[in-house]
């Protein structure tokens, strides 16, 4: 069945509508001073540490997101659906208020902050916070991502599995999880690309300390007060980052 012709005006335009901004980029980017510009202390530095954090967040987000996508694709209990809006809120909530609610929690006047100030744990304005604000904002990539593959590939393997007398921990070892691989693979990818490119709950959480807390994205948006070529040869180089990012999640999303 064909597609109706129609349907390629408005594809057109909202191809042109996001493709645009990334052509403008690239055409007002200083090629001359290309290098000397993303070779800079300060950008290295922002780049070193925006990949470290990043990779650790995204670790995290695998070690409680896969368990959380599990239970929410292979249970069904009481008051599911409130949970499942309210770990998927990071999607829709603005990033700033994301780190006003993480300030709260972990500042040093916040829910669990005072705990951890008595034990001489400082988490606000650390790299630590720049990890859990990437942590927050990027878990539900993670999750809706593997809940989703979870749920197409159906529990037919694993009721044969555990009808041969596998325990719940090995059919989930060697039969679920080598099934969602892919889907797996696909929202760590995700998330790794949603943690490279936060902003406004790492700059309201974790502030923006060079060398500490200025990731990449923070460092731009400094660098566009006062030098907007690097601004411009920075966003180029993260713009470069995500595309490869995206690259692999479409492959490990075509194996599922």
């Amino acid at each position: 069945m064909g597609v109706p012709r129609w349907l390629f005006v408005p594809a057109l335009l909202g191809a042109a509508f996001v493709l645009l901004p990334l052509v403008a980029i690239v055409a007002r980017t200083p090629w001359s001073r290309f290098l000397e510009l993303i070779t800079s202390e300060s950008s290295q530095q922002a780049l070193a540490l925006s990949l470290r954090t990043s990779a650790t967040s995204t670790a995290i987000c695998v070690l409680l997101g896969v368990p959380m996508a599990v239970v929410l694709a292979r249970t069904s209990f009481r008051g599911q659906g409130i949970l499942r809006s309210l770990v998927l809120l990071p999607l829709v909530l603005p990033p700033v208020v994301g780190g006003i609610a993480l300030l709260y929690t972990f500042g040093r006047r916040g829910l669990l902050g005072e705990t951890f100030d008595v034990l001489g744990i400082q988490v606000a304005f650390s790299t630590t916070a720049v990890v859990l604000a990437q942590t927050f904002v990027a878990m539900p990539f993670l999750v809706v991502s593997l809940e989703g593959a979870l749920r197409s590939a159906g529990r037919r393997y694993e009721a044969v599995a555990a009808s041969l007398g596998a325990r719940p921990t090995t059919v989930f070892r060697r039969v679920t999880l080598p099934l969602v691989l892919p889907g797996l693979a696909s929202g760590a990818v995700l998330a790794f690309a949603r943690s490279l490119g936060e902003f406004g709950a790492t700059i309201t959480f974790a502030g923006s300390l060079q060398g500490i807390t200025r990731t990449l994205p923070l460092e731009i948006y400094l660098r566009r007060e006062t030098d907007a070529e690097a601004a411009v040869a920075l966003s180029l180089v993260l713009v470069v980052v995500a595309v490869v990012v995206i690259g692999f999640a479409r492959q490990s999303r075509s194996a599922v």
